[in-house]
């Protein structure tokens, strides 16, 4: 194994539905980075993702149901947040009322805070970013058109997030879909 190399890529917009992703990375690799090699590995955070391909609502567009409001009131959110984590739920697996969070089985099949809605870095006071629909198939896409881009066969992309620990304090980064790699080592 050789040396790991962490490359910020510059000059990126804040992106929308409007921008071409991996037209955008491909660029800004070739003047941050002199292009692409074989064996790099795209880190593509969720949020991105999540703005180019449409998961941001807007809550003023959101209408609670009785078991968003009662749940809001107990942990002192907005109820049309609430809505949207047990929308974005397949199960509820702790309340934690003190803190004001749910713990929550994604639809995605991921355990985290409120079903891994965020509404940092996201424009407007009542706007949010739901997680990617199959970040996987994000990740392969992205991987596809790059490839032809680049000429390289042999890289990588990884859609990463960050994930509450439940029940501790303190955040990690997860890789949420992978292309081009395999993500396990077999011990």
């Amino acid at each position: 194994m050789g040396n790991i190399e962490i490359i910020g890529l510059q000059g990126l917009p804040e992106f929308d539905t409007s921008h071409d992703l991996p037209k955008l990375i491909y660029e800004s690799a070739l003047s941050s980075a002199g292009g692409m090699k074989s064996g790099d590995v795209i880190v593509i955070t969720q949020k991105i993702i999540s703005k180019v391909e449409g998961m941001v609502r807007d809550l003023l567009n959101v209408i609670p149901t009785s078991e968003a409001l009662e749940l809001a009131d107990k942990l002192g959110k907005d109820p049309r947040l609430v809505q949207m984590i047990l929308e974005q739920s397949s199960e509820i697996i702790r309340t934690d009322f003190e803190r004001g969070v749910l713990i929550t089985e994604s639809i995605h099949g991921f355990i985290c805070a409120n079903a891994g809605i965020d509404s940092s870095n996201i424009e407007g006071e009542t706007k949010i970013a739901l997680l990617p629909r199959d970040s996987n198939a994000s990740a392969k896409q992205i991987l596809k058109i790059l490839k032809n881009l680049s000429g390289i066969d042999s890289i990588g992309v990884i859609i990463s997030d960050t994930f509450g620990r439940p029940w501790r304090d303190g955040h990690v980064n997860f890789a949420i879909g992978c292309a081009g790699m395999s993500p396990y080592i077999d011990y």
